[in-house]
């Protein structure tokens, strides 16, 4: 399902990027996606700060770092409890089986996305009252919402990716912007700086909002891309288990 030609020469290749769901179990189509293919390197939509916390997390009884925004604990909070629910191994699951793969291969792990403090900021400083209400608002709701509500959601973007992100800008352009518009152009970037460096081969996991902006930033600066979407590694997964 996911064999690709073999590039004789690095920088003839396509970035490959995977779409992923933060919550969901994709653990066998990501291994088999990021299997078919020779890799120079993986990169993940991870900052240095996130990635320690989510492939070296503290000891237990040790505190979290302080000064993360409210808004930062909720979403996390949120994401930990769906991930459990909806089987999905936890939060930013699909980043410790790229993690995984890249060690197994002895090839490097990339982090390419923005500092997360820096991010936070420029949207909490971007945000108009009405994005910043809404956007609480959420964060709050979705503490409570039944794990099959959230399934069904899921189900609805998978058929509907374009949509379903096109109602997110409406609703909050701003949030938009900063947390998925500016955050492609500054991963793209990254990328071209390490095709430059000899990284022509690489799989690259983001969630699957950020596949098309990203894809389309790529080719801008003359990157040829590949992708697979969330709706097709979803696939080879079977049917939906969303619970009820």
């Amino acid at each position: 399902m996911y064999s690709a030609p073999v590039y004789a020469r690095s920088n003839e290749a396509p970035v490959l990027l995977v779409g992923a769901a933060h919550v969901l179990d994709l653990d066998a189509p990501l291994r088999r996606a990021l299997g078919a293919r020779v890799l120079d390197g993986i990169a993940v939509e991870l900052d240095a700060e996130r990635a320690q916390a989510l492939l070296n997390p503290p000891a237990r009884g040790r505190r979290p770092a302080r000064g993360v925004p409210l808004i930062a604990r909720l979403w996390g909070h949120l994401q930990h409890r769906l991930g459990a629910e909806l089987g999905g191994g936890g939060a930013g699951a699909e980043m410790k089986v790229a993690a995984a793969v890249a060690g197994e291969r002895s090839v490097p792990l990339f982090l390419i996305d923005d500092p997360i403090r820096a991010t936070l900021a420029s949207l909490l400083a971007a945000l108009p009252l009405r994005e910043r209400v809404l956007l609480l608002a959420s964060a709050f709701a979705g503490l409570f919402l039944p794990s099959g509500v959230v399934g069904r959601e899921v189900d609805r973007y998978a058929e509907d990716p374009e949509g379903f992100a096109e109602e997110i800008r409406r609703a909050s352009p701003t949030l938009a912007k900063v947390l998925i518009d500016d955050r492609n152009e500054h991963m793209a970037d990254r990328l071209v700086s390490l095709r430059a460096r000899g990284y022509g081969r690489v799989a690259v996991v983001v969630g699957d909002a950020h596949l098309p902006g990203l894809a389309a930033a790529l080719r801008r600066r003359g990157v040829p891309v590949e992708a697979i979407p969330f709706r097709e590694l979803r696939a080879a997964t079977g049917p939906s288990s969303s619970p009820s």
